[in-house]
C-alpha cells in the first residue's frame, strides 16, 4: 500500500500539486486520470521520487520515503518496478538481456541466475520465441511485453506505469491491461497506471484517482464512476471517450 498525505509542489512559484491524500491499494490496479495541467505526471513523479515535493508524506507500507536518506531510499526503489510510456528499451540490447538488466543493477545474481529468472519473465507474457531478437525486430505491443517482463523481473512490490498503451490499436490495448491485472494480482502488488485510455479506466479501474488543476477532485472505483455526480468528471470521461473513439475510427 502507498499512501499519500498533503502532498504539495510547486514550480516557480506555481503550485502544481494542492495538498493531495489519497491511498493506492495492495493487490491493486489504481488509476490516475485527469486533463492536461491537472498535475497527475508531477504527481506519480513524486510519489516514485524523481520529483522531491514541497510538502506533505509519501508513505511506502507505513514508512515515509520522503523523510528517507539515500541508502533508505535505495532500498525502496529495488522494490520498485517501471513501466516507462515508449517501452524505454536498450536498442543494442537483446529481449533477454533487457529483462536481465535491472536484476544486473539491483541484485547479487550470477549471469545464470539472471538469465534464468529473465527467461522466467519472459515467458510469463507469452514471448518464450523472441529472447534473441532486438527491440527493432519486433512489435509495439510485443515491446510493451518485454517492458512490463522488465519491470516485474526483480519481484517488485509496487508496480509505476506511465500510459501503457500509448501507440497501441484497440485489441492489443486490451491485451496489455489483461496482462497488468494479472500481474498485479499474481505479484500482490501495489500497481499505479497514469492514463487517458478510458477502455482501461472502466474496465481495471479497481481504485480511481481523479485530478483536476491539481486538487483530489473525485476518488473511487470504475464502477462508482459510472455513476458519478461530479460534473468536471463526467465532462472528462465523455469528452476522453469522444476523443478515444474518433481516433479508433480513424485507424
Amino acid at each position: 500500500m502507498i499512501e499519500v498525505k498533503n502532498l504539495i509542489k510547486s514550480f516557480e512559484h506555481k503550485t502544481v500539486l494542492q495538498g493531495v491524500s489519497c491511498v493506492f491499494e495492495k493487490g491493486k490496479v489504481n488509476l490516475i486520470i485527469g486533463g492536461s495541467g491537472s498535475g497527475k505526471t508531477v504527481f506519480q513523479k513524486c510519489i516514485v521520487g524523481l520529483f522531491k515535493p514541497d510538502s506533505g508524506s509519501v508513505m511506502y507500507d507505513g514508512r515515509d520515503f520522503i523523510a528517507m536518506n539515500k541508502e533508505e531510499k535505495k532500498e525502496v526503489r529495488q522494490d520498485i518496478g517501471m513501466l516507462f510510456q515508449g517501452s524505454a528499451l536498450f536498442d543494442s540490447l537483446t529481449v533477454e538481456q533487457n529483462v536481465a538488466f535491472p536484476l544486473k543493477m539491483f541484485t547479487d545474481m550470477t549471469a545464470a541466475q539472471r538469465l534464468h529468472r529473465a527467461n522466467e519473465c519472459i515467458k510469463r507474457v507469452k514471448l518464450e520465441n523472441a529472447n534473441k531478437l532486438y527491440p527493432s525486430e519486433i512489435s509495439g505491443g510485443m515491446k510493451k511485453r518485454v517492458a512490463i517482463a522488465r519491470a516485474i523481473a526483480n519481484n517488485p512490490k509496487y508496480l509505476f506505469c506511465d500510459e501503457p498503451n500509448s501507440g497501441l490499436d484497440p485489441v492489443t490495448s486490451i491485451v496489455i491491461d489483461k496482462l497488468i491485472v494479472e500481474i498485479t494480482q499474481e505479484y500482490n502488488m501495489t500497481t499505479i497506471i497514469n492514463t487517458h485510455d478510458m477502455n482501461s479506466v472502466i474496465e481495471m479501474g479497481e481504485r480511481i484517482v481523479f485530478l483536476h488543476k491539481g486538487k483530489l477532485q473525485w476518488q473511487g472505483t470504475n464502477t462508482e464512476l459510472l455513476s458519478v455526480k461530479d460534473k468536471t468528471v463526467i465532462d472528462f470521461v465523455f469528452a476522453t471517450q469522444i476523443m478515444q473513439a474518433l481516433r479508433n475510427d480513424s485507424k
